[in-house]
């Protein structure tokens, strides 16, 4: 299964994170220093977590989400899907945003642009949230989640989002 190395959007650029974009992410004031492209509030806590993630030349990895050269958060799958109970391809998607960013529709539009990518490769989706994240259910139920799988550990909401054309897991 191949995605892009950057998906595109219409207003926005969904490019891979390389070697050097992790490392920046993981210590913004390391030896390789701030990149001018970064929003002053970019990296985020959850940036950072998805760095952790990182897989080089794994395009089912994390994403910036930018909007005309400007980083306003990340994007992601959390690695390759496997196959379902169902037999079904699924993965999860993470994604945020700088608090200026929100409330434009950049999440949604980010979100959609690689559900585009994962549904041509037969791949179903799912996304865990916290279920106080009003924001972020708007951006889920916007971009297809539609089966609430209950709860996870942590307290966080799974919902799916199935394969368009497929069946959801039963």
């Amino acid at each position: 299964m191949t995605l892009p190395n950057t998906v595109t959007t219409e207003r926005l650029t969904l490019p891979l994170w390389t070697r050097a974009d992790v490392e920046a992410i993981r210590d913004p004031n390391g030896g390789i220093g701030r990149p001018q492209s970064w929003h002053p509030q970019f990296p985020r806590e959850d940036d950072r977590d998805a760095a952790t993630m990182w897989v080089e030349g794994d395009r089912w990895s994390s994403r910036y989400i930018m909007r005309n050269g400007t980083v306003l958060g990340s994007i992601g799958f959390f690695g390759p899907p496997d196959a379902a109970p169902d037999g079904t391809p699924e993965t999860e998607v993470g994604y945020g945003l700088i608090e200026e960013a929100r409330g434009w529709g950049f999440a949604t539009e980010a979100l959609k642009g690689l559900l585009a990518c994962a549904d041509e490769e037969g791949v179903r989706i799912r996304a865990s949230v916290e279920p106080a994240n009003a924001a972020s259910l708007r951006v889920l139920a916007t971009c297809g989640f539609t089966e609430l799988r209950g709860a996870d550990e942590d307290g966080h909401l799974v919902m799916a989002r199935p394969v368009p054309g497929g069946r959801m897991e039963e």
